[in-house]
């Protein structure tokens, strides 16, 4: 066998077999009869995910061994691992066990006082549902009012959009915005001193105590310490604070003159 055969022969086998943890299209299907529509499909070994369509079909990138999980709020969560055999069959047909939200009985103690305020808060609950459990994305910060730009024409305003010119005519958006502004840069100040220390900017930068917020603050409005910190760029950040120390403490000196 020729040298050139050999090298075919190669290529044909490399394709007809795909190496192990090689990536490939798995299809699949979840056969429940109703509510198949808009199931979450995630790959937690490389955060591929899919949804489902109105018939339950699917199709996800996927390794052997990877984990499938599938989640449903009508559904109890079902986790798949990939094996030899599904990787290489490349179809994947599920049926998921339906959800039953069952109320439990409540059940009240004999020391009820006939106060309802106080009843209530002497009733022990359950930890309410979040997103994590039933495997859905959701958000889970704190909410924030939504600062709404300026209709350009008033004959497009509508009564959401009037309000929103009356907040930005007002100067509330801009105090918010202010505030906002200010919050973020207390934190990054309170966050700077408990990574660093207050005895490292005065042994370091000659900072006494009482003026190292606004050491700080100063540091945040003239320079990218804020962003820097936040990116973990620290050698930025050490930077920053040799600079602005000398520019800083100079100033402190004139005032005392």
């Amino acid at each position: 066998m020729t040298a050139n055969n050999l090298l075919l022969l190669g290529f044909l086998f490399l394709f007809a077999f795909p190496a192990t943890g090689q990536e490939r299209m798995l299809h699949g299907k979840i056969t429940n009869e109703t509510d198949v529509e808009g199931i979450h499909i995630l790959n937690r070994s490389s955060r591929y995910n899919s949804v489902t369509d109105a018939l339950g079909n699917f199709s996800i990138t996927v390794r052997e061994q990877d984990s499938l999980f599938i989640s449903s709020v009508n559904f109890v969560p079902k986790t798949i691992i990939v094996t030899k055999e599904l990787y290489e069959k490349g179809v994947l047909v599920v049926f998921l066990d339906p959800l039953v939200n069952e109320l439990k009985e409540v059940v009240f103690g004999p020391n009820l006082s006939g106060n309802l305020q106080t009843d209530i808060k002497n009733i022990k609950t359950e930890k309410p549902l979040n997103f994590d459990d039933v495997g859905i994305p959701g958000f889970k910060g704190k909410g924030e009012e939504k600062i709404v730009p300026i209709v350009p024409y008033l004959g497009l305003a509508s009564a959401v959009d009037l309000e929103a010119m009356y907040k930005h005519i007002s100067g509330y958006y801009r105090k918010l915005k202010l505030k906002r502004k200010w919050d973020r840069e207390n934190v990054t100040v309170h966050n700077v001193i408990a990574f660093y220390t207050a005895t490292f900017f005065e042994e370091a930068y000659n900072i006494p105590e009482g003026k190292l917020e606004d050491f700080l603050l100063f540091c945040i409005e003239t320079s990218d310490l804020q962003i820097d910190f936040e990116n973990e760029q620290y050698a930025l950040v050490l930077e920053t604070f040799n600079n602005r120390s000398a520019i800083y403490n100079s100033r402190s000196f004139e005032k005392k003159e």
